[in-house]
């Protein structure tokens, strides 16, 4: 679901992605529905191919935002985004404790309550796929 979900610098909050033409992507804002073209010299950037740092790899988007749901119980962060710093890094220490202290900063995590919440307001809240192939293969054949 997270590679259909896009950030775009320059534009606020998150955009689905609804089609592709020659040389844009058509988008829909997850906050108004409203669509705009997204064209190449944007930098888009997908939410699935975001990682937190941590301090022996990466941790994939999906997964923290997962942890921020397991943690808010499904519903808006708790904590606000213009929270202090010393909050924000609580916060994420209790989200993911072996997160990167020295390379995931505090606007870091804002983005990532921002997005969050954005998502949770558009129920959007499946952020790891769970798949069901990959199970059925690892079943034996009779």
């Amino acid at each position: 679901m997270l590679k259909e979900i896009l950030s775009i610098p320059g534009k606020p909050g998150l955009f689905k992605l609804i089609s592709q033409g020659k040389n844009m992507l058509i988008v829909e804002s997850l906050t108004d529905n409203k669509r705009i073209p997204a064209y190449t010299k944007d930098k888009v950037v997908s939410l699935g191919d975001i990682a937190i740092f941590t301090e022996d790899a990466e941790v994939p988007l999906g997964q923290v935002l997962e942890n921020v749901k397991t943690k808010e119980n499904g519903a808006i962060c708790s904590i606000d985004t213009k929270a202090s710093n010393d909050l924000l890094r609580n916060f994420m220490l209790e989200v993911l404790p072996e997160y990167d202290r020295d390379r995931v900063y505090p606007s870091d995590i804002r983005k990532l309550i921002t997005w969050y919440n954005i998502l949770v307001q558009a129920q959007m809240t499946e952020f790891v796929k769970v798949e069901e192939e990959e199970e059925k293969e690892k079943e034996p054949l009779a």
